[in-house]
């Protein structure tokens, strides 16, 4: 079992964190205009189909509510 000093376990995280820094900066510069566009349709999608379940439980609890109500 190795024993580390604080300066070391420190030493050690920093070139850990460095290393990982060093790889994400190495990927390319380009950005595809059609991977954009497919992240903000799929969220059109998700935030039309929440508004669509949201809008139907509100109509589903009136409806519920005035059928309870006129019995």
């Amino acid at each position: 079992m190795v024993c580390m000093s604080g300066d070391q376990i420190t030493n050690f995280e920093f070139n850990q964190a460095n290393l990982t820094i060093r790889k994400t900066s190495r990927k390319s510069k380009k950005v595809d205009i059609n991977i954009l566009l497919n992240k903000v349709r799929t969220a059109q999608k998700k935030e039309k189909f929440e508004n669509t379940i949201f809008f139907g439980l509100v109509a589903m609890a009136v409806v519920v509510t005035g059928i309870i109500v006129s019995l």
